[in-house]
């Protein structure tokens, strides 16, 4: 199968650990092994991933250089998909020798008018308490609002309407290359009024982007590794069960808690009806056995 494998924020930095080149490299090491057990399954993948932590560290290293030096979001977005890229490619080629593999800048239409810009949603940098944040906020012009048990940046985040690479992307998965592409939602870019195109201060989420890649390219299976074992309801109730199998419309993402799964829920539940192909949600280690069907959350179309 042609899958799109999402990696989740957890792939590459866990909650609260330090943004170390080390542990990144450690985190990536584990989602390297997941990925090499897909191909050697026999699936060709398509790999994207988070960079919410990375490109808020970038943003404050930037601020804290001289004032001419502070660069937009989508520059270092940029960097960050060629940061991450790098590790992701180094180790999967150290589990697969012979393989080619290549990571792709990858640039992203959003719409100039896109009312995301007016009301900042998507969390990134590091986690701050509340008294810090507001310290932070007052002091960059940041917006700031809760995430989990702490606060964090927040950032335009349109919704992704094409994703320009994708031809390319096609043509190498068609050789037989694994492409690391659209990290981070990929690269904001709107057009120009006189032609091409620019970037624009915002970071796309992640599944949508994925989700809209996965149908660009006629994939079989959009899957979204995270940290917990599938989609539940009654999530936080002592009634809560996993979700094995349940079709997209089935699926209503409004019905679920703001946060992290929501956007997953609704990538899925989108691709499933949309293309009528299946989407799956479940742990990073857990990957080949979700493509079977033996665990994680199905959703079909």
């Amino acid at each position: 199968m042609r899958i799109v494998v999402a990696l989740g924020g957890n792939a590459l930095l866990r909650r609260h650990e330090a943004l170390t080149a080390e542990n990144q490299r450690t985190n990536v090491r584990r989602a390297a092994d997941a990925l090499a057990g897909l191909v050697r399954a026999g699936h060709q993948i398509v790999v994207t991933h988070g960079n919410g932590p990375q490109v808020g560290l970038l943003a404050l290293q930037a601020a804290a250089g001289p004032a001419d030096g502070a660069y937009p979001l989508d520059i270092l977005g940029a960097e960050s998909e060629g940061m991450i890229g790098y590790l992701i490619e180094q180790e999967l080629a150290a589990l697969l020798p012979g393989r080619d593999i290549a990571t792709l800048l990858t640039q992203v239409k959003v719409a100039r008018d896109d009312p995301a810009f007016a009301a900042p949603t998507k969390p990134i940098g590091p986690v701050y308490d509340e008294a810090t944040a507001d310290r932070l906020a007052a002091e960059r012009g940041w917006r700031v609002a809760p995430d989990g048990d702490g606060w964090r940046r927040v950032v335009a985040s349109p919704k992704p309407l094409e994703i320009l690479e994708s031809r390319v992307v096609s043509m190498l998965v068609d050789h037989d290359v694994i492409v690391i592409c659209g990290g981070g939602g990929g690269i904001p870019v709107i057009a120009r009024a006189h032609g091409g195109l620019i970037g624009v201060e915002a970071v796309i989420d992640k599944d949508f982007a994925s989700e809209l890649l996965a149908r660009q390219l006629g994939a079989d299976m959009l899957l979204l590794l995270t940290d917990v074992d599938g989609v539940y309801a009654g999530f936080g109730t002592d009634r809560a069960r996993r979700i094995d199998r349940i079709s997209g419309g089935e699926l209503s993402p409004e019905s679920f808690p703001a946060g992290s799964m929501r956007p997953k829920i609704a990538a899925a539940a989108s691709f499933a009806k949309t293309t009528g192909g299946d989407a799956a949600i479940g742990r990073l280690e857990d990957a080949v056995a979700i493509v079977a069907g033996d665990k994680g959350t199905r959703i079909t179309g």
